[in-house]
């Protein structure tokens, strides 16, 4: 499979902590390898055994998906930042499910210049808002979670990749006001072009303005 981008991360548990890789399409695929039973999932709360391959003796499972762990990643999330054009910050991620308390949590850390952010929350698209929010004047992050054509659905939206894209319908989107009614998201639903995780960036990203869509602007 082509196109898989590389996150370096670690897995921890009751029985010890080791070094491990995650793979992502960006959208809505990711996989890694853990004490040599393969994981794969569309979301890092979801990832269960490939193949219905037996999980090894040690490693917990809920409903078929990995628990009981602390998952952590690191990934590059461009800013823009007024006067001194693009740079790469860094993203922590750690996501806590129910190890060693019973919290499942998601916990983002921003690094850029020697500086921290950091956010607390049950999914990406609240913790990065907070983060997003508490940056300095000018400067924006550039991802699918800032993007004039990313929405949610009113229904709500998981930890992650619940995010839809409407980058081939732009100028139909770019009228949607609300929730219902002739402009309003369920109208456009439909047209989305497919879902992405809320870290990933393509071509065509613009930033978004403000009571922009259905979820309106973000910071």
């Amino acid at each position: 499979m082509t196109g898989l981008t590389r996150w370096p991360g670690r897995y921890t548990d009751r029985h010890g902590s080791q070094e491990i890789v995650f793979e992502s399409d960006g959208r809505e695929l990711i996989r890694t390898t853990i004490r040599g039973v393969r994981f794969e999932g569309d979301t890092m709360d979801g990832l269960g055994a490939v193949g219905g391959e037996p999980p090894e003796p040690m490693l917990v499972l809920r409903d078929g998906d990995l628990w009981s762990c602390l998952l952590e990643w690191e990934l590059p999330l461009p800013v823009d930042v007024a006067g001194r054009g693009e740079r790469t910050a860094s993203l922590h991620c750690a996501l806590n499910l129910w190890y060693p308390e019973e919290s499942e949590h998601l916990t983002l850390t921003l690094r850029l210049g020697g500086h921290e952010l950091s956010a607390t929350h049950p999914d990406f698209e609240t913790a990065l808002r907070e983060i997003a929010s508490a940056l300095p004047d000018g400067t924006r992050l550039r991802a699918c979670v800032s993007c004039a054509w990313s929405d949610y659905h009113p229904a709500g939206n998981g930890m992650m990749a619940g995010l839809a894209c409407f980058r081939d319908v732009k100028d139909l989107y770019r009228r949607c006001d609300g929730k219902h009614g002739r402009h309003g998201i369920f109208t456009y639903w439909p047209l989305r072009t497919g879902f992405v995780q809320e870290t990933h960036l393509c071509d065509e990203f613009e930033h978004r303005a403000p009571d922009h869509g259905y979820r309106g602007g973000f910071p």
